[in-house]
């Protein structure tokens, strides 16, 4: 239940901050109307009370006995106000009502500050068709419509009987009058409060998340080329405009960096391997061919971390596009190049998933996957299969796999398995870590996990290289 209410609230900052102010201008605008609700009701009442009060200490002026012409179009509400008085010996309280102390206390201080003693005060609640006394007189005048809403609504029935006094009293005023009116008041002022207030809140935070919307589309296209074209024009108040001027100074400064990086590292690419270059021919000379080799081995050791430290450092800004590549159709052509070296690589389950990939950098990670596998668990049995929205590429060897605690520090620059700096068991330790950027860059992760047989004893380590499908 929680999940489904999470999902239907807004995401963005408008929709969260005109969210939060329409809730609590509703919090505000119930707690008045129920405090205005209240006091116009405590009004009505005392109104009602004090014209009852006004009524029983009146006498009735009507003569019944005479004829009155009723206006064509009069009510009958406005006819039957006559009868709302009479004197009477039977009690007033009809079988089945019941009085109201409250209102019987109020009536009697209301009559005391008049100077007004009653022997006794009933008051009670009524509708208009279970009088006898309002129905009778409406009827002898021929008034009287039956049932209807006029004959459902009610009036208070408030009697008094006065000291030494055998008759009562008997007065009617008309109950709940007025509480349409005064609900659809308080309904009208809370639309028009949210109008203007939610309208024009509206009207100013769009002023600000505009920019800030913008800003982040910006950040995310910068992220992903590292390009200076596209860069935003200041706008909104002045902490925004502050704010996107900062984020191009920052842009203008990464960027200069990262060119100076990319001549950095040419630099030290030509530097390094011209010298590995004329070693490799120098070695020809030597004369002891098992000095010779280690001599060959330990340059192409050079080269080969000289190239993954540039690797490394060039994968955040990649030079060739993305383009749709078949991941099967790649994957089938890295292991067929370590089938024809003879190396202990297996193919299995793979399914065609076309997706837009730089097919370079990606050969490249599942090249060192592969190469850890057989490095330190003696095979490699690769497939690639669809789970949900990624694509995965998975790599299982058989070797003694990587201590739990270990296995985060692994994708870490020159963290090896093994302590050796010998690259046929250790390396230089910046395979796992090349392959996690190359992943990073094309929105992926890599996860390393142990296996484990039937009698809970190591099987060997699986890596998954996810990528996603859309």
């Amino acid at each position: 239940m929680r999940n489904f209410f999470k999902r239907l609230l807004p995401r963005n900052l408008l929709g969260q901050m005109l969210l939060s102010v329409a809730l609590v201008l509703l919090v505000a605008q119930t707690t008045s109307a129920v405090l205005q609700y209240r006091a116009a009701e405590q009004r009505r009442e005392l109104w009602a009370l004090n014209g009852l009060a006004f009524q029983l200490v009146s006498e009735p002026r009507f003569d019944f006995r005479q004829t009155e012409r009723v206006a064509p179009g009069s009510s009958t509400r406005q006819s039957w106000q006559r009868f709302r008085v009479e004197r009477t010996l039977d009690d007033p309280l009809q079988p089945g009502e019941a009085r109201n102390p409250s209102r019987e206390a109020l009536i009697r201080g209301i009559l005391i500050e008049q100077g007004i003693e009653a022997a006794e005060i009933l008051v009670t609640t009524r509708k208009v068709a279970d009088d006898p006394y309002v129905v009778g007189r409406l009827q002898a005048r021929g008034q009287w419509q039956g049932a209807g809403e006029w004959a459902e609504s009610e009036f208070i029935v408030a009697a008094m009987r006065r000291p030494g006094e055998a008759e009562w009293t008997v007065a009617r005023w008309p109950h709940g009058a007025g509480e349409p009116r005064q609900i659809g008041s308080l309904v009208l002022q809370t639309l028009l409060l949210y109008l203007l207030l939610v309208g024009g809140l509206g009207l100013l935070l769009r002023r600000i998340t505009q920019p800030l919307a913008a800003l982040t589309r910006r950040l995310e296209q910068f992220a992903a080329t590292r390009q200076l074209d596209g860069q935003l024009e200041p706008s909104g108040p002045d902490d925004t405009r502050r704010l996107i001027a900062a984020h191009n100074a920052m842009e203008q400064r990464i960027a200069a960096l990262l060119n100076e990086k990319d001549v950095m590292l040419g630099a030290i690419g030509h530097d390094l391997k011209t010298p590995l270059a004329a070693l490799r021919v120098r070695i020809e000379s030597v004369e002891d061919a098992g000095e010779r080799a280690k001599m060959a081995a330990s340059i192409e050791d050079l080269t080969r971390s000289l190239d993954d430290i540039l690797s490394l450092a060039r994968v955040g800004r990649p030079s060739d596009p993305l383009e749709r590549t078949d991941l099967s159709a790649l994957l089938s052509s890295v292991v067929e190049e370590y089938e024809d070296m003879g190396e202990p690589v297996e193919l299995g389950t793979t399914q065609r998933i076309p997706l837009p990939l730089r097919a370079t950098l990606l050969r490249r990670a599942m090249r060192n996957l592969i190469e850890n596998a057989i490095r330190y668990g003696g095979v490699a049995r690769v497939s690639l299969t669809r789970e949900g929205k990624h694509a995965v590429i998975r790599i299982e060897d058989d070797g003694p796999g990587i201590p739990e605690g270990d296995i985060e520090g692994m994708m870490q620059p020159f963290a090896r398995g093994e302590t050796s700096r010998n690259r046929i068991t250790g390396g230089a330790g910046l395979g796992l870590t090349l392959a996690r950027a190359i992943a990073d860059q094309h929105g992926g992760t890599i996860d390393l996990r142990n296996r484990a047989d039937k009698d809970g004893k190591p099987a060997g380590l699986t890596a998954e290289l996810r990528l996603p499908l859309a």
